[in-house]
């Protein structure tokens, strides 16, 4: 049986050339991953390649090893499936020692300590989430592979950090390095491009060991990853790269979807292969999906690859506050699994993680359990647990202050302001924490006392454990690419969160939609949008994506609005 067999015409299409230039524009839920592993074991059941000549490289470990895995279902061992970070510091801990008579320098396992250091001998305090917020700035640096000096020029700062203090930060930090004998993360694709570049007989080594190139999540690259590659590739051109400009999320770090969309540019002979079959979602959600992107730069046309006379259309549910858009979005899932429905097959996405919360307690007291993918869960981020603390020391002590007041007062105390930082990042998150234990105490009953409201807040965190029982899944959307549920919630689409407030300008505003086109299509069998008209004392506005969209027959009629009672009592969607 040929690896070719089980891949549909353009899927096959893609899999059959095996030398060349290859460009594969896969939507969400085309078949990607298959038509990467089908089209190298294609190569070596004909002889083309030799497992060991060859080389996957993708983004995350976990992807790497879903590569391995199902190479080896193929019976395919022996091929190189890595992450450029570890493809490249395997390279370093190599040729390190025979080109500087000593190991590789070791590697750093914490930005932020160093940065706290060298910010001491500088006699600067930033706190830890500004910290944070200049170790994502080195990073975006370093991948946009500009010098400290290029950084400054462009005039950026973080927080009260200034333009020449950040910069002087980062050449403390480099300095501490250097002193120990180590590197950062993007160090290690630095160093072991420039070992490329100065040294010949490593270029030519590893040259002659890997022959062929697969790049998966092409659309994520930076520059330097794509330096990193041009320099293993040497003026071989055997490479095929496979992503979707749809999904670029991660342009704040670095990603670059022009490596992809230029690609036939780069090579005017290469096969370019569009896969738009879709095998995941209903038609209607592929419509959602569709209409938001309709028009964006190297959008594809998604296609059900079977369609349904049962499908539900995608739901749209305006709530009065968010604490209604939990209980309701609770309520659906509770109606859900009580028809027979996994908790494992529903998730709940969001913009943010200071979302969660809120919707986390409301599905705890629906009785059902839940787990946060990725990152720190809303109570256990720092930011969460000094508020915790403070307002529980609060409520000790005597005061003439009212409920609300003395909320107020403990986290202006401890950085909350009228108006969110100018930029994302660790700072925003921290900010929006605080802000949503604020929202939590304005809708709170006009009888609670900070006492009670702190004890509320104790026990809502106690209950954040990770379950051991099949659980809904709770995501950021950031978290969620990649992944897919048979039923799909979509919460807090608003003005202000999708797209959030501090987006402004068209790339950055296009950034949102496409974090919003990867929610929607992670969706299989149903989809449920919602918002809410209230977040403490202010009001929203819909998402404008939602209009984008279409909210009612009066549109494009791609998505059905529901009533909160509707849903609170159970209706689908």
């Amino acid at each position: 049986m040929s690896a070719l067999d089980a891949l549909d015409e353009r899927q096959r299409e893609a899999a059959s050339v095996l030398r060349g230039p290859v460009a594969v524009l896969a939507g969400a839920g085309t078949g990607k991953t298959r038509v990467i592993t089908h089209r190298i074991a294609h190569g070596v059941d004909t002889g083309a390649y030799s497992p060991s000549r060859v080389m996957a490289v993708t983004f995350t470990a976990k992807a790497a090893g879903e590569l391995r895995g199902r190479l080896r279902g193929l019976g395919i061992e022996g091929v190189v499936a890595r992450t450029f970070h570890a493809a490249a510091l395997a390279q370093l801990n190599f040729f390190w020692p025979t080109l500087a008579g000593s190991p590789a320098p070791s590697i750093i396992d914490n930005k932020v300590r160093l940065l706290g250091q060298a910010a001491e001998q500088l006699r600067l305090r930033p706190d830890t989430a500004t910290l944070r917020d200049i170790a994502s700035e080195i990073e975006w640096r370093k991948v946009s592979m500009l010098s400290i000096e290029q950084h400054a020029a462009l005039g950026r700062s973080v927080g009260r950090v200034s333009t020449e203090q950040l910069a002087a930060l980062q050449q403390g930090y480099e300095a501490l390095k250097d002193d120990r004998r180590q590197l950062d993360f993007e160090d290690v694709l630095l160093a072991c491009a420039g070992m490329l570049e100065a040294e010949p007989r490593v270029s030519a080594s590893v040259h002659e060991q890997y022959r062929h190139f697969t790049v998966d999540e092409f659309q994520d690259v930076s520059p330097l990853q794509n330096r990193l590659l041009e320099l293993w590739l040497g003026d071989r051109r055997d490479i095929c790269v496979v992503g979707d400009a749809s999904q670029t999320i991660y342009s704040f770090a670095g990603a670059d979807q022009k490596y992809l969309l230029e690609f036939g540019r780069r090579y005017p002979d290469a096969t370019v292969v569009r896969l738009e079959t879709n095998y995941r979602s209903q038609p209607p959600i592929l419509a959602a999906a569709n209409a938001l992107m309709n028009g964006r730069a190297g959008a594809l046309e998604l296609v059900a690859a079977r369609e349904s006379l049962t499908a539900e259309a995608p739901t749209v549910t305006a709530y009065a506050s968010e604490t209604e858009e939990a209980a309701g979005i609770a309520a659906s899932i509770a109606a859900r699994i009580a028809a027979g429905a996994s908790p494992s097959e529903i998730a709940v996405l969001y913009r943010a993680h200071s979302q969660s919360g809120v919707i986390q307690q409301a599905l705890g007291e629906a009785g059902i359990a839940s787990r946060v993918l990725g990152g720190k869960r809303f109570f256990d981020m720092p930011e969460v647990r000094q508020a915790v603390l403070a307002l529980r020391g609060a409520s000790v002590a005597p005061t003439e202050r009212g409920f609300l007041s003395n909320v107020q007062k403990v986290l202006r105390e401890l950085g909350l302001s009228d108006e969110p930082p100018a930029a994302g990042g660790a700072q925003r998150d921290g900010w929006e924490a605080r802000r949503a234990i604020l929202r939590l105490a304005e809708e709170a009953p006009s009888e609670t006392t900070l006492r009670s409201f702190s004890e509320a807040l104790m026990a809502r965190a106690k209950d954040q454990h990770e379950p051991t029982i099949q659980a809904v899944t709770m995501s950021t959307l950031h978290a969620a690419k990649g992944l897919e549920w048979p039923h799909v919630h979509l919460a807090g689409w608003t003005e202000g969160a999708l797209p959030i407030s501090y987006a402004t300008g068209f790339d950055a505003i296009d950034e949102e939609r496409r974090l919003a086109y990867v929610g929607i299509t992670r969706a299989a069998r149903t989809l449920a949008l919602s918002w809410s008209h209230a977040a403490g004392r202010g009001e929203r506005q819909p998402s404008r994506f939602l209009q984008e969209i279409g909210t009612t027959a009066r549109g494009t009629g791609i998505l059905r609005e529901t009533s909160p009672n509707a849903t609170r009592g159970g209706r689908r969607g």
